[in-house]
C-alpha cells in the first residue's frame, strides 16, 4: 500500500487506518483480498461520536476468528447500503454502526494513551494524539530513509520544540529514535525473508554506510547482521531487541 504517509505491506489479519487526505493505492497479487472502508465529511464526525475515542491512524493485527468477524460485518454493510442508495446521513451510519464499532474495538488498547497527551481538555488531547499517530504512522512509512523532524512537524502543523516534547511524552521515546528503531526493524526482517546483501539492506533501511549501519544493529540487537541472519536460517531464535528500545504501544496503524 502507498499512501501520504509512505509505503506499508499488509500481510493477512493485518489492518490500518489512514487519514482523509492519505489517498491510498493499494497492490496485490490474485491471491491477496483487501477490504476498505472510507468515510469522510459529517459522516467521519458521527463515527468518531459513535466510537466514543474517534478513529486514528495507525496499523495492527486481527487472529483468525476476528478476522472473519470482520469480513462478516463488511459484506453485511455493504449489503445494507447497495440495497438503499438513497440513504442519508443518519441511515448510512446506521448501515455502518456495527462496522464501524468493530474498528473502534480494534483501536480502544491504541486509544486509552490519549491521557498522556499535552493539553487542556479532552478534546485537545485527542487532538494531539490524532496528529502524532499520523506522524507515527509517517515515520514506519519511510523506513527507508531519515525523516527530519521538520518534515514531522509540518505535517502535524506543530513547530519543531512542541512536536518532540508531545511525541516523547506520548511514546517514551524520540521521533529520532524510533525512526531509527523502525528503520533497524525493518532490516532485521529483511535480513531474516531476503536474499539482499548486507550492504543493499543497509542502504535500503537508509543508513549511510555499512559500518553505521553495523553498530546501530549490534546495539539494538546485540549482535551482528551476519550472526542475525545465520541463526534465522538455521532456524535457531533470533536474538531479540534489547530492552528500552520499544515502548510497547499499541502499533500505529491505519486502515481497515
Amino acid at each position: 500500500m502507498e499512501s501520504a504517509e509512505g509505503r506499508f505491506q499488509l500481510r493477512r489479519g493485518d489492518w490500518i487506518v489512514l487519514d482523509r487526505e492519505s489517498c491510498p493505492l493499494v497492490q496485490s497479487d490474485r491471491r491477496g483480498v483487501t477490504l476498505g472502508l472510507a468515510i469522510g465529511g459529517g459522516l467521519a464526525a458521527a463515527a468518531a461520536r459513535l466510537t466514543e475515542t474517534g478513529l486514528f491512524a495507525g496499523r495492527g493485527g486481527v487472529d483468525r476468528d476476528e478476522l472473519r468477524l470482520f469480513v462478516r460485518l463488511w459484506r453485511g454493510a455493504e449489503r445494507r447500503l447497495s440495497d438503499q442508495v438513497s440513504l442519508d446521513g443518519a441511515g448510512q451510519l446506521a448501515a455502518l454502526r456495527p462496522l464501524l464499532l468493530f474498528i473502534g474495538a480494534m483501536q480502544r488498547e491504541m486509544a486509552v494513551h490519549i491521557a498522556r497527551c499535552p493539553g487542556r481538555s479532552h478534546l485537545r488531547k485527542r487532538q494531539v494524539f490524532s496528529r502524532l499517530q499520523r506522524a507515527r504512522l509517517y515515520i514506519e512509512g519511510n523506513c527507508d530513509r531519515v525523516v527530519r523532524i521538520a518534515e514531522l512537524a509540518r505535517l502535524t502543523s506543530f513547530s519543531t520544540w512542541y512536536f518532540s516534547r508531545a511525541f516523547q511524552s506520548l511514546y517514551e521515546e524520540s521521533p529520532q529514535g524510533a525512526s531509527v528503531r523502525m528503520r533497524l526493524e525493518r532490516a532485521a526482517l529483511l535480513l531474516r525473508t531476503s536474499g539482499m546483501l548486507i550492504g543493499e539492506i543497509a542502504a535500503a533501511c537508509g543508513f549511510d554506510n555499512c559500518c553505521s549501519f553495523a553498530r546501530a544493529f549490534r546495539s539494538r540487537f546485540g549482535t551482528s547482521a551476519s550472526h542475525y541472519r545465520r541463526t534465522a536460517l538455521s532456524g535457531s531464535p533470533t536474538h531479540s531487541a534489547k530492552p528500552g528500545g520499544s515502548n510497547g504501544k499499541a502499533p500505529i496503524v491505519s486502515g481497515t
